[in-house]
C-alpha cells in the first residue's frame, strides 16, 4: 500500500472535484427524510463526515475485486477508536476468508448471497472470554462477568466498534451491509468460527466494492418528530398522523426500488416482524443459546 495515502483514497485532483460536487447537508437531510425544508446548521455545510453518515445505504451486491492491502487493519483501527465502557474493550472481530466457512454462515443467515460475494466478511463478537482468561491469569476472580450488565456492555461495545468501521469503510468508497441473521443460530455460528465460551457473534458485516448496477437509494427514516423527544417521552398516539405520512413515503420508496412491501407500508411491515414467535426466525431461543455458550446472564 502506498504510504502516502490511505487505502482507496483518490488522488488530490479527484478529491478536490468530489468536494465541489458534494451535496450540502440540507440536501442530504431532505433526501434522508424525503421532505423539503430540512433544517441544517449554517456552519459546516460541507462537513464530509456528516455527509457520509447521511449518505449511508446498505449494499448487497459487490464487484469481484479485493480490498487493498491494509484496508481491514485500517477499519479495525477505526473500530478500536470507538468509545468503550470503562475501556474494557469487550469485543473481537473475525475476518472470515475460508469459502466453506462463509458458505456455512450464509446458510445460517438464510442463504444471503452477498456473504459469499463481498471482498471481506467480518463477524463482530461480544467477547467476555478474553477478560475471563486475563482475570484468571492474574489470580483475580471474574464473578461480575456472569451478570446481564456485562453481556449488555459487551454487545454495546461491539456495536459501537462495528459502526465506526462502517463509517470508515464508506469514507474509503466501500459498501457495507450488516448481517443480523447470524443470530438465527448462535450456537452453529460459534461452532463454525470456533468461538470459545462466553463469546457471541452479534452480527456479521459484508464489506466490498459496490456493484455499479446495485447502486441503491438512501432509505427514508422516520421523521424526527417521532424519534426526537424534549425533556420527556411524548405520546405515540399523537405521532400517528406523522407515521401515516411516513408509511406513504415508504410505499413510494419500495415501489421505486421494486421491493415487495405489504399494504400499509412500514407500520405493517414492522408489525409483522414482531407479530409472532415464528417471525423471530429462531432467535426466540437466543437466551438458551447464550446460556449454552457460557453466558449466565444473572
Amino acid at each position: 500500500m502506498n504510504a502516502s495515502r490511505l487505502p482507496s483514497e483518490p488522488p488530490t485532483d479527484d478529491a478536490d472535484a468530489a468536494s465541489v460536487a458534494r451535496p450540502t447537508l440540507r440536501a442530504l437531510l431532505e433526501r434522508r427524510y424525503r421532505q423539503t425544508g430540512a433544517a441544517a446548521p449554517a456552519a459546516g455545510e460541507e462537513a464530509a463526515a456528516v455527509a457520509g453518515l447521511l449518505s449511508h445505504r446498505s449494499v448487497r451486491r459487490y464487484l469481484p475485486k479485493p480490498l487493498e492491502a491494509g484496508t481491514i487493519e485500517l477499519l479495525v483501527a477505526a473500530a478500536q477508536s470507538a468509545s468503550s465502557s470503562s475501556n474494557l474493550q469487550l469485543w473481537s472481530v473475525i475476518e472470515v476468508r475460508d469459502a466453506e466457512r462463509r458458505r456455512a454462515l450464509s446458510e445460517v443467515a438464510g442463504r444471503q448471497a452477498h456473504i459469499l460475494e463481498c471482498a471481506s466478511f467480518l463477524v463482530w463478537v461480544a467477547d467476555l472470554h478474553r477478560p475471563t482468561e486475563l482475570a484468571s491469569a492474574r489470580g483475580l476472580g471474574h464473578e461480575g462477568l456472569s451478570y446481564l450488565e456485562m453481556f449488555l456492555m459487551a454487545s454495546i461495545d461491539t456495536a459501537l466498534a462495528a459502526q465506526n468501521a462502517v463509517v470508515a469503510a464508506e469514507a474509503l468508497g466501500l459498501g457495507v451491509v450488516y448481517i443480523g441473521a447470524l443470530r438465527n443460530d448462535a450456537e452453529r455460528v460459534a461452532q463454525i468460527l470456533g468461538l470459545p465460551p462466553r463469546s457471541f457473534a452479534v452480527f456479521g458485516l459484508c464489506v466490498g466494492w459496490p456493484h455499479p448496477e446495485a447502486e441503491g437509494a438512501v432509505k427514508p427514516r422516520l421523521p424526527q418528530r417521532v424519534v426526537l423527544h424534549r425533556d420527556r417521552y411524548g405520546s405515540v398516539a399523537e405521532q400517528r398522523p406523522v407515521v401515516d405520512d411516513y408509511d406513504a413515503r415508504m410505499v413510494e420508496f419500495y415501489t421505486e426500488q421494486r421491493m415487495a412491501v405489504p399494504a400499509g407500508g412500514w407500520s405493517v411491515h414492522s408489525g409483522q416482524r414482531v407479530a409472532t414467535v415464528a417471525a423471530l426466525r429462531g432467535r426466540d431461543r437466543l437466551r438458551a443459546a447464550l446460556n449454552a455458550l457460557g453466558f449466565e446472564l444473572r
